[in-house]
């Protein structure tokens, strides 16, 4: 595969991960307000999940590492899920002084994302 398509299967994958999270995140505020933020929360879950399913799957042979590694992994994933609004998230709730939220939003996004993947990953690799 030559570089320019692997470019245009990450693309093609960023820009459906891009607008799931920007869709996901206003249900999320839709459905819950802005008081904690579970748009974030739901697409890193969501995304860990989705990883742990790829992985598995490549891993398995049930499906091939390309196009898919740079479609779904790359591209949608890439854009579904982010770190940096993870980290500014926090940095936010800090300065508004609300320490529970912070320490809750860390520990909810860490243990339930790794927890998703590892549920992904056995749902493939268990079947």
């Amino acid at each position: 595969m030559n570089q320019f398509s692997i470019l245009g299967f990450i693309a093609f994958g960023g820009a459906f991960g891009a607008c799931s999270r920007y869709l996901i995140s206003e249900l999320c505020v839709f459905l819950f307000g802005k008081g904690f933020p579970y748009g974030t929360l739901t697409v890193n879950i969501l995304g860990s999940f989705m990883m742990g399913l790829l992985i598995a799957a490549i891993q398995g042979e049930l499906i091939s590492v390309d196009p898919w590694r740079q479609i779904i992994g790359l591209g949608f994933l890439g854009a579904l899920t982010t770190f940096s609004t993870f980290s500014m998230d926090n940095v936010l709730l800090m300065q508004q002084g609300a320490f529970i939220k912070f320490g809750l939003n860390v520990l909810l996004n860490v243990i339930l994302s790794i927890s998703a993947a590892w549920v992904g990953f056995q749902l493939i690799t268990k079947s």
